[in-house]
């Protein structure tokens, strides 16, 4: 094909006769592995068997691969035949996982989780011979088996009735607690009581389920111990705060003084995501102080000092690396404790600025990112003047907060961690609660358009233009929110760029979930609909799938002109489109359209409706503070000029 470039010699040649002496010794293992005509007839099956013939016929005298195919196919059999399936290949399937290997012992534990959730009624008679089949199989003697039915029951557990959960589930539950039964067995037992607390009312779990759990925290295996105490924590929340104290605390308690180390540190872990749950009377200031003291004492742990020197007998390494993974993990943890610092300072929350500036502004990424976690909640309670009783919701002002937040953007993105990026974004969706909409409008605003245009990660770019219309969403002034929306039509809606106007798509999709219909109507939806003429397919296409939600926007009578410019851009699409991917979706999307309105429930409808109203009032509340502030600046000014006119009088 290129005879330019072909130039044999005589080692080159010798060269390639070797490499074909060695394809030779790779055909032989090919040939062998080939099969014989006595092989081929087993695996050939009649073709006049219907589906479930074949399924019989094949888990009985077929191949283990053809055993395996017909398990993996299971669930699309159910669909079919619900009632042939479990009548005559269920029970066959249970015959074949007694002698079963691993691989097909995996692929049964996954088809049966697929078909008790599946949404096909008839499954529900037939559920108690799949539990049946799921039970049996946890106690197979290789762990990785066991280990894949019980995440099945788990799984399908959310999927299951309750009154089935009880019969089909609880029953065995309880001998499969006894210490009797194996090691695996309780383990497993205790993830189940984890999981099915929360289907039942607290009095039933007080009754029928506690009993198990304080066995189980008891049991002679300390992993059995620690298994159940990570379980606490569901079986707290099933029961409820008022039972908690009497039923829950106790175990805890003597656990996190078990003998084992991991029961002891399960024990440690559960209080502290249990500490969410208790009200604020459960722990006085008194405690709360304690808490901060004691977190003060771990932060220095390793780090004594005597009369400025560090002492001169040092630590073993053993012990020093445990110290310094404990400083981690309070470094980790500071956000909340600032969190907590935060509500006890309440109108002395000043105390904190500087400190929380110069995290803002740290060298370090990784101390950005640790603090992003508690970022808005932290924003917040700094800016304000505390949550104690009396204290003022009026928004205080916070020295060089703006700067550091511009500076940690910038931290951010000039990163290679687009996630930490992204994150930090819509953190800053708060910032409206946080500084003032002129601060907002004249360091932040023309950093998310930069950042949607010219940022080359789409995750970032959509949190971009998420918080740009949550700022425009909360700006009060009605000069600034047309500016913002004319730069969005003119940078991304008519950008060059076809990326650009991909982008001003995506902000459509958003801001009909932050924004009422008729404002969305008002300032996004014809510009949305004259991309029906871009010449980029892509742009075409994405138009076409957001054409349902667009045509959700429009409220009839009142917007019949927009209904009519909605369907005039189908028909353009119908008539003109040449792409047949764009055609493809638009022939979806046209009947999608048409029964929208007699298929949506009147209540979704309604609900819909609601939210929409609230939307409007909101908006409509916000026009009224602008006018509100105005006028009371207004009033200030004048006042200000009378005060100086009667002093040059004077």
């Amino acid at each position: 094909m290129f005879p330019s470039k072909m130039t044999l010699n005589h080692s080159g040649l010798f060269g390639q006769i070797d490499d074909l002496q060695d394809l030779t010794f790779i055909e032989r293992p090919i040939r062998r592995s080939l099969k014989t005509a006595e092989e081929i007839d087993k695996l050939t099956v009649d073709e006049d068997l219907n589906d479930i013939e074949r399924a019989v016929y094949l888990l009985s005298s077929g191949q283990e691969i053809q055993r395996a195919s017909v398990i993996v196919n299971l669930p699309n059999l159910v669909r079919q035949n619900p009632a042939e399936t479990f009548r005559r290949v269920v029970p066959k399937v249970r015959e074949v996982l007694h002698v079963a290997g691993v691989d097909m012992q995996l692929a049964a534990a996954g088809s049966f989780l697929t078909t008790l959730q599946d949404d096909i009624i008839l499954i529900q008679t037939h559920t108690h011979s799949i539990l049946q089949i799921v039970l049996l199989n946890l106690d197979h003697r290789e762990a990785v088996v066991s280990n894949a039915w019980l995440e099945t029951l788990l799984s399908a557990i959310d999927a299951l009735p309750k009154e089935t959960i009880r019969q089909e589930i609880l029953s065995p539950l309880v001998s499969k607690a006894q210490l009797s039964q194996s090691v695996q067995a309780r383990l497993a037992s205790c993830r189940i009581l984890g999981k099915v607390v929360g289907k039942f009312e607290p009095s039933i779990v007080k009754k029928d389920l506690l009993p198990l759990v304080r066995s189980l925290c008891q049991d002679v295996e300390y992993e059995v111990r620690s298994c159940m105490c990570r379980q606490l924590e569901n079986v707290a929340r099933g029961i409820g705060l008022e039972h908690i104290k009497a039923a829950v605390l106790p175990e805890l308690v003597e656990l996190a003084q078990d003998e084992g180390n991991t029961v002891r540190l399960a024990a440690f872990d559960t209080i502290i995501n249990l500490l969410e749950m208790f009200d604020n009377a459960s722990f006085t200031e008194e405690q709360h102080l304690w808490f901060l003291e004691f977190y003060k004492k771990l932060c220095l742990l390793g780090l004594q000092h005597e009369n400025g020197h560090c002492e001169s007998q040092p630590y073993p390494l053993e012990l020093e690396n445990k110290y310094a993974l404990v400083r981690r993990n309070c470094a980790y943890n500071f956000p909340v404790t600032i969190l907590l610092v935060v509500k006890l300072l309440g109108s002395n929350v000043h105390y904190i600025h500087k400190e929380l500036v110069a995290l803002l502004q740290d060298d370090s990424l990784e101390v950005l990112d640790a603090m992003l976690t508690h970022l808005q909640e932290t924003l917040e309670l700094s800016s304000s003047r505390g949550d104690g009783p009396g204290s003022e919701n009026k928004l205080v002002n916070v020295p060089d907060l703006v700067p550091a937040l511009v500076t940690a953007e910038q931290k951010a993105a000039s990163s290679l961690r687009w996630r930490v990026h992204e994150k930090l974004l819509q953190r800053y969706s708060c910032l409206p609660r946080v500084i003032s909409g002129d601060q907002i409008y004249y360091r932040f605003l023309q950093r998310m358009f930069t950042i949607i245009t010219t940022n080359n990660v789409l995750p970032v770019q959509r949190e971009a233009a998420r918080t740009l219309c949550v700022f425009l969403r909360y700006n009060r002034k009605q000069e600034q929110r047309q500016e913002i929306v004319s730069k969005v039509m003119q940078d991304l809606a008519q950008g060059r760029s076809y990326w650009n106007r991909l982008r001003y798509l995506d902000l459509c999709e958003i801001a009909m979930e932050l924004f009422s219909k008729s404002y969305f109507c008002k300032n996004f939806l014809m510009e949305a609909l004259e991309l029906v003429n871009d010449p980029v397919a892509n742009v075409r296409y994405k138009l076409c799938h957001m054409l349902p939600r667009l045509r959700s926007t429009i409220r009839l009578p009142t917007d019949k002109h927009l209904q009519q410019q909605l369907d005039f851009c189908v028909r353009k699409l119908l008539c003109r489109e040449k792409d047949k991917d764009v055609v493809a979706v638009v022939r979806k999307i046209v009947l999608e359209l048409d029964k929208m309105d007699i298929t949506e429930p009147y209540h979704k409808r309604h609900e819909r409706d609601l939210l929409d109203q609230k939307k409007e009032k909101e908006e409509a509340l916000l026009l009224e503070m602008e006018l509100l502030e105005r006028q009371q600046s207004e009033a200030k000014l004048s006042g200000e000029k009378h005060t100086e006119k009667k002093r040059d009088r004077g």
